[in-house]
């Protein structure tokens, strides 16, 4: 696990120290701010229509504002997610690098884990960066923080699953440009698979719900741990890790 996280920590450089990281981040900061000044925006007007009214309702901070922004924050990972994890190995192979990293003493399960790991930790700063927002609504509100928490570890294996796809996906082409597009594609199929539950009951349909990221992040947006919803996740990312495995195997024999 050293060897992990050696590259992981040469990878985490490498985003910092282009403007990789720093659009990204700033790319979240000002989609999810956008969000967030809505939703809040949108609970304030409901708030005051209800006491100019003289109605009284329960007003859940976590149900009007913190659940609708972890389902917008789900939507915005499709489309950061690739340009996060294009670059994994596409990158190495574009530069000739490749040849050293995979002759090099390291086992290809360290260079997965650790390029992996990298993109994670990255996305997980951009989830950071989300929580600077949330956190006036604790300043100013008496939000729940606990369905909170699950509701990010939700975001972190999804992106986590998708991150493993996405960096199998790098290990096919040269191209950052292809492998960004495939795996957006890739993405969004994974998204609206559930669609089809909506007015199909075969099992074809049933199995293609199933395999929706959708399905399976709505829990935890709720602040609900399922221990088939952590499986899928799971599977998810040991099915894109061990392709990655082969992917890269195959290119150290055709080396």
């Amino acid at each position: 696990m050293r060897s992990a996280f050696t590259i992981c920590r040469k990878e985490l450089k490498s985003y910092f120290s282009s403007p990789i990281a720093y659009l990204l981040m700033a790319m979240y900061a000002v989609i999810f701010g956008f969000f967030f000044w809505n939703a809040v925006g949108y609970f304030v007007n409901i708030s005051f229509q209800a006491a100019m009214s003289g109605r009284s309702f329960p007003m859940d901070v976590n149900e009007m504002i913190i659940r609708p922004l972890l389902m917008n924050t789900s939507v915005i990972g499709l489309f950061l997610i690739p340009m996060i994890s294009m670059r994994l190995f596409a990158e190495e192979k574009r530069s000739g690098t490749i040849e050293l990293l995979l002759t090099s003493p390291v086992s290809d399960m360290a260079i997965i884990l650790g390029k992996w790991m990298a993109a994670v930790t990255l996305y997980a700063c951009l989830l950071g960066i989300s929580m600077l927002d949330v956190a006036f609504l604790f300043a100013y509100g008496n939000p729940d923080w606990k369905p909170m928490l699950i509701g990010y570890l939700g975001l972190l294996l999804q992106a986590g699953g998708l991150l493993a796809i996405g960096a199998f996906i790098s290990t096919t082409t040269k191209n950052q440009i292809i492998a960004g597009g495939v795996t957006f594609g890739v993405c969004l199929l994974l998204w609206v698979f559930e669609w089809v539950a909506g007015y199909e009951t075969t099992a074809w349909a049933t199995v293609m719900a199933y395999m929706s990221v959708v399905r399976h992040y709505e829990p935890f947006s709720k602040g609900v741990i399922d221990t088939k919803d952590v499986v899928y996740f799971a599977s998810v990312i040991f099915f894109g890790l061990f392709l990655t495995a082969r992917s890269l195997e195959s290119l150290r024999w055709r080396a």
